[in-house]
């Protein structure tokens, strides 16, 4: 089993370029399956959710090669089913984008139920509703679920929650409806509005997106095209966060400061210098860390993506910090991981209370989900001693050579494969 070994390190200095967003990349490619004739993507990174999309395109016909420039040329012509493998489609959660991808071409789709990080809660609630709304019905079994639908309409739908993930599926599934939907209290993330972009390109008649209300006038046919998915803010963020972690100066190139704005402005208020160019944002570490409070939210608030390594960097902050956890209250897998090292964290109600200016040292420790291991990571940096990190494996879900990237900065940071970390992981997931 591959684990990641972190060494206390020197203030990281330099510069990283930031790869495509995951969560964007994952909805264009099911976008991409609309179009009938070829599409190029630009910028996709290579991370393990994105092969298993590979593997579940080319079994219902969906051919994609990968060029020598990196890009991604996608041909869905060939599509044949819309019966997606169970087992693999609930590896990670937005599989649920080939329902809305796939449902007005086909009339019927069968995948598994979302997976991926465990966050207890991800409901499918919205979706459901929506998509019903639209004249789908839905029919649940063990081990997956069908959507039927013989003709999508256009309809007014409300969603009773902000929900990303429900925003892009109803989007992809009204695009080919008949009629025109409308969007109420939908998502603002950047993922939604590059959809939007992407789809529009492929000749989509798509406004309001980036704004709580988004407007899809259904057509009968998509062009293909050529386009580059948005950067990715949250490992944007965490790499800024680095910075002040290990009191060095680090540069995110190829990004979207607009993206980035409650992310500087809370980086900025713990006492991080940090200088914002066109494409680009640097952070630089005064020496100094202030206690904070943070609360997530849905975009444009603190994205619940980057709460994870916020505290690994306020262990390190003078004074008592509080963040509340909104979107995913038991999404804290990664405090207990980081009181094994020596932090100071209690857990209550989604609510996690940091007392600051701890000295951390290099345990054995496991990460559950994709943010965490970055969070893990930022603490064996400025640990004394030496940090073990198993469950490598979630953070391949999302970060592309995240060891590479690391040790450009000067992180003292390696990959190895050892017996004890499978061992020790396995205890750890018991103990909490």
């Amino acid at each position: 089993m591959e684990a990641i070994k972190v060494e206390q390190s020197s203030p990281l200095q330099g510069s990283v370029n930031i790869p495509g967003s995951k969560n964007s990349s994952l909805a264009l490619l099911a976008a991409a399956c609309l179009a009938d004739e070829p599409v190029t993507l630009l910028g996709i990174p290579n991370i393990a959710d994105l092969r298993v999309i590979y593997e579940l395109g080319s079994e219902i016909g969906l051919n994609v090669e990968h060029a020598a420039d990196g890009a991604v040329l996608i041909d869905p012509r060939n599509i044949s089913s819309a019966h997606m493998d169970p087992v693999k489609s609930s590896t990670f959660r937005s599989a649920y984008y080939f329902v809305g991808a796939l449902l007005a071409k086909f009339g019927k789709v069968s995948i598994g139920y979302p997976g991926g990080d465990d966050f207890v809660s991800r409901p499918m609630d919205q979706h459901i509703k929506a998509l019903k709304m639209m004249g789908a019905s839905f029919a649940f079994f063990d081990r997956y679920y069908t959507v039927e639908a013989k003709e999508l309409k256009g309809a007014t739908i409300y969603f009773d929650m902000i929900t990303c993930g429900a925003t892009i599926n109803v989007m992809l599934a009204a695009v080919r409806a008949k009629g025109t939907t409308v969007l109420l209290n939908a998502a603002r993330d950047p993922e939604v509005t590059d959809t939007a972009n992407f789809l529009n390109q492929m000749g989509a008649r798509i406004t309001g997106a980036g704004t709580d209300t988004i407007r899809i006038e259904g057509v009968s046919a998509l062009k293909g095209c050529t386009y580059t998915v948005i950067p990715d803010r949250l490992i944007a963020g965490a790499f800024l966060m680095a910075a002040g972690v290990t009191g060095g100066s680090v540069t995110v190139q190829n990004v979207i400061p607009e993206h980035l704005t409650s992310c500087i402005a809370k980086l900025r208020e713990i006492g991080i210098e940090i200088e914002v160019d066109n494409h680009s944002i640097m952070a630089h570490s005064t020496g100094i860390l202030r206690a904070t409070r943070v609360r997530t939210a849905m975009y444009p608030g603190f994205a619940t993506d980057l709460q994870q390594p916020l505290t690994a960097l306020l262990t390190q902050a003078g004074g008592k910090s509080i963040i509340g956890e909104r979107i995913y209250p038991a999404r804290f897998n990664h405090a207990y991981q980081l009181n094994r090292m020596g932090a100071d964290i209690k857990v209550r109600s989604g609510v996690a209370y940091i007392k600051g200016g701890t000295k951390l040292h290099g345990s054995l420790v496991h990460a559950s989900d994709v943010r965490a291991g970055i969070c893990l990571i930022l603490a064996g940096l400025c640990a004394e001693g030496t940090t073990t990190i198993a469950g490598v494996q979630h953070i391949d879900r999302g970060y592309e050579d995240v060891v590479g990237s690391f040790r450009a900065l000067g992180a003292n940071i390696s990959l190895y494969n050892s017996e004890a970390p499978a061992a020790m992981g396995t205890a750890l997931r018991e103990s909490n």
